[in-house]
This record gives C-alpha cells, structure tokens and sequence, in this order.
C-alpha cells in the first residue's frame, strides 16, 4: 500500500508558474505570440536529448539555441536577453501558494525541482509569493542532469532529506510524473495541462484537477 510521503517535490514552469507572460515578450521582439508553444516544447526536446546522449547544457544554452532556431535566426541575443529575463517574473498559478502552505503546514518537507536556473528559479518564487513555503530548490543544473532521469529526482530526494520512496513529485506534466515513478518515488499528478493521463505513463499515485486537490490526496495516504 502506497504511504504518506514526508515531503514534495514540486515542479516549476507550467506547474506553479505561468508561462503566458512570455507571449507578451515575444511580440515586443516581434515574434508571434504562438511561438512560446513550439519554442519550450524545442527547449524541453533538447535538454533530454543531451542528457540521453550524456551530456549537459545549462538552462540559459538550451533555452537561447531554441529560442535562435524557432525564430528563424532572425531574433538577436539581445532580443533573446529580453525573453529570458521573464523566466524570473512569471506568476504563480492561484492554486500553487494553497498547495504548498497545506503541505507545510502539515509538516511535509516543500522542495522545487526545475529544469529552469537558479537565478531565475530563485526570484521567481520570491516574486510569485511562494519562497517562504519552498524548504529546498533543486535545479537540473545543481544535479547535473535533466529530468526525466532517474539521478535527478534522487537528488531531490537527498536535499529534502529523504529517500526516493517517500518523496512524491507533483506536476501538470504525466512524462515527469512517469520519470519519479521510475525513480521509486511517489507522483501526484495535476489535470490542469493536459486533461487526462497518458497511458503510455506509469500511473502517478494520485491525480487532481488543480495542485490543492493534489496535496490534499496526497495527505490523506495512510501513514507508514
């Protein structure tokens, strides 16, 4: 039987943050709003690319050569400066802020695990409201690898003082929840982005329709 977890790892872009804003600085370098959709999707292809060929690029590499290439060449680096400086002033989901303080309240131990960097991670949360709820922020650059690896969401589990089997990752996204079920963590699984789980996915733990219902869920697991 599936126990409590003595703390959460929470996922960052399209998790707790919103992403959207972004839009708003792709049109001022006169991109379309549109594009931010194919550029993350080439940003997230690439950072597992290079992991599966056993190489790592930091957060702002990846991010600007995608950003170069969906572009058509044609935005400059200080165009691309510009969009990047958003990663460290996006909002939070309303239901992000609910979610944390319920699991630290409880006493869980509250960690980040994001492929975004430091910097960015860092003042965003702060930002967004979230910093006093988040006990550790593990970063894809901190652990060396990006998620899905197994290594990372271990690493998580280290810095939060814990093992694998009792840490759950939560997300918006079924392939992270799959890579921490791979890794003998728990998952709790938010529907917001994606509507339903895909079956080609280990199933997560437990599943929500926003990140309350989730820590409620997961909360409500017997105690080991």
């Amino acid at each position: 039987m599936t126990a409590r977890p003595r703390a959460v790892a929470f996922d960052v872009l399209e998790t707790l943050v919103n992403l959207d804003p972004l839009r708003t600085r792709l049109e001022e370098i006169g991109q379309p709003a549109h594009l931010l959709e194919s550029w993350f999707m080439r940003f997230q292809r690439d950072s597992m690319a290079l992991t599966l060929a056993g190489d790592f690029g930091s957060f702002e590499s990846v991010a600007r050569q995608a950003l170069r290439t969906d572009t058509g060449h044609t935005a400059t680096e200080d165009d691309i400066d510009h969009v990047l400086e958003g990663f460290g002033q996006l909002p939070a989901y309303p239901d992000a802020e609910p979610a944390l303080r319920r699991l630290s309240e409880a006493g869980l131990r509250v960690g980040c695990l994001t492929v975004g960097s430091p910097e960015n991670t860092a003042r965003c949360l702060e930002r967004a409201g979230l910093a006093h709820h988040v006990d550790r922020v593990i970063t894809a650059e901190q652990a060396g690898t990006w998620k899905p690896a197994p290594s990372m969401y271990r690493v998580a589990a280290g810095e939060l003082g814990t093992s694998p089997g009792t840490m759950a990752l939560v997300a918006v996204h079924a392939w992270d929840c799959h890579g921490a079920k791979r890794a003998g963590c728990l998952a709790g699984w938010c529907e917001r982005l994606e509507g339903r789980y895909g079956d080609v996915f280990t199933a997560p733990d437990v599943s929500g329709p926003d990140l309350v219902q989730v820590a409620e869920r997961l909360l409500r697991l017997p105690s080991d």
